[in-house]
């Protein structure tokens, strides 16, 4: 019996080594050819260990120099180490981001779980007929009917902050564009798809719920620099770990409160709620039924309102941050901003910017979006091959991860010249039919563009219309402007400016 217990034992372990060695063996052969591949794109020599982790700056204005200066050794595509194991190729040139952006490549798994426990799998997150079927049911909430009647709200929370901007001109107080901003858009978005007032604006920057987020975003993008604690167990254990957690339940909280009062308000009043003229973005959620008759399940409705709470105020309160630095620093672009802007409000007692005036607003666009290829809101974007992919005459394969550069991309040398000065004209009608439609993509671009980016331009070209028909902007000379690049392109010291009656 013993002698047959032994010989159990024995197989078995040369059975388990056997294996090992058959699934080593077979991670080495792919390995090796998947490194060699890699291998074959332009990029920098890497160190054995730390790869190129340790060329890269830092996520600051000198890392931004170096990204820049990459993509001028490298204009199409480069490869670049993350450490031993972790290879990845960056794309910021039409013809390689087309390649990408135009193809159904997922999300990459590596960059974007590291945001799964805060927003889950919503559309930002989601692959394959999870993404395609949230991505449908979602469609109606970005109707042009939906969005236009979002105006008065958007012109309402726009009031309640130059209300704020009328005092900083009254004393001549010096004050911060981003936690203002922020503040702002946060109010626009809970208000308009969530019909949810809690009156942030005037609580500032201090705002429990902005406070998560921000430091959300930061905790995120030092995580992804650092490959040793993309390990979930690892990461819990730190102290930056247990702070990731204790904000993903707060702003998870915030999510399900905003849930919970709309299903109540829609039982209590059934009636009222059917004859609604039209739907938002919340009752869209709830309401939202596939071809199977299947709604959204409770998770699923909070991942999205997650994920549009984030996207929604945070990625604009950049944008229109940097437009509004942008304007301040070009007195004579602002002054032609200006004088659009009164022509098109010329005759009218108030300020107020209806929807038939957005289309109208075509110098305010052109700065708005020179002002986001100059500062790009969303600098980066990852997919994920399922397959090999040609890029640039190399061949990528599959399960290679793709960084779409899209600062980078903006600032392409063979594409933009003089890159990093701010000239609203590259974006007149007759420039942007010359150039490449994959040259600017601040909303990324393709089947997986962002599925919100009407709403914020308009949202963005109404409150920088009000603000200048009433303000001019000056620069804090006093002050150095610093970026620092996480999920979306912030200040690290704050954007500092003075607002003047007209």
């Amino acid at each position: 019996m013993a002698i047959v217990l032994t010989l159990i034992v024995s197989s078995v372990i040369l059975f388990s080594i056997y294996f090992l060695a058959t699934k080593f063996s077979e991670w080495f052969l792919w390995t090796s050819k998947r490194n060699k591949m890699i291998e074959s794109f332009p990029g920098r020599p890497a160190h054995l260990i730390w790869g190129n982790l340790k060329e890269f700056p830092g996520i600051n204005d000198e890392g931004l120099k170096f990204q820049r200066e990459q993509t001028g050794l490298f204009p199409k595509v480069s490869r670049g180490w993350l450490g031993p194991f972790l290879p990845m190729l960056f794309v910021y040139h039409p013809e390689t981001t087309k390649i990408v952006l135009k193809s159904s490549e997922p999300k990459s798994r590596n960059a974007y779980r590291l945001i799964e426990p805060w927003i889950g799998t919503g559309l930002l997150v989601a692959n394959g007929g999870k993404w395609k079927r949230n991505r449908r049911l979602l469609t109606p909430a970005f109707h042009f009917d939906v969005l236009k009647s979002y105006q008065l709200i958007m012109n309402k929370t726009s009031d309640i902050l130059l209300t704020k901007l009328e005092k900083y001109a009254e004393t001549g107080e010096i004050f911060e564009v981003f936690s203002n901003i922020s503040m702002f858009t946060l109010d626009t978005m809970l208000q308009s798809a969530f019909a949810y007032e809690i009156d942030c604006q005037t609580t500032g920057e201090h705002d429990p719920y902005v406070v998560a987020v921000h430091e959300l975003v930061e905790l995120v993008t030092e995580r992804f620099l650092k490959p040793w604690l993309h390990n979930d167990l690892i990461y819990l254990l730190t102290p930056d770990g247990r702070k990731f957690k204790k904000h993903c339940d707060f702003v998870h909280k915030v999510a399900e409160d905003i849930i919970s009062k709309r299903r109540k308000a829609i039982k209590k009043e059934a009636k009222g709620y059917s004859q609604k003229k039209s739907l938002d973005f919340l009752d869209i959620l709830l309401s939202a039924r596939d071809e199977n008759n299947q709604g959204l399940t409770d998770l699923e409705i909070r991942n999205e309102a997650d994920t549009f709470l984030f996207e929604g105020h945070d990625t604009t309160a950049s944008a229109l941050s940097w437009a509004l630095y942008s304007l301040a620093e070009h007195p004579e672009i602002q002054k032609k901003l200006q004088a659009e802007v009164d022509e098109v409000l010329q005759g009218r007692d108030t300020d107020e910017i209806l929807w038939d005036d957005l289309p109208k607003l075509q110098y305010t666009t052109m700065c708005l979006k020179e002002a986001m290829r100059l500062h790009t809101p969303v600098p980066f974007i990852q997919r994920e091959l399922t397959e090999p992919m040609e890029l640039d005459g190399h061949e990528a394969p599959a399960g290679t991860q793709i960084s779409i550069m899209l600062y980078n991309c903006h600032h392409n040398p063979l594409v933009w010249p003089n890159s990093m000065d701010y000239i609203p004209e590259r974006f007149s009608p007759e420039n942007v039919e010359k150039r490449d439609a994959y040259a600017f993509v601040p909303f990324s671009a393709g089947p997986r563009n962002c599925i919100g980016q009407q709403f914020a331009l308009h949202e963005m070209k109404t409150v920088l219309a009000k603000i200048f028909r009433r303000y001019s902007l000056k620069l804090d000379p006093t002050h150095k402007v610093e970026k620092y690049e996480t999920l979306v392109m912030r200040s690290q010291t704050g954007i500092k400016m003075k607002a003047f009656r007209r």
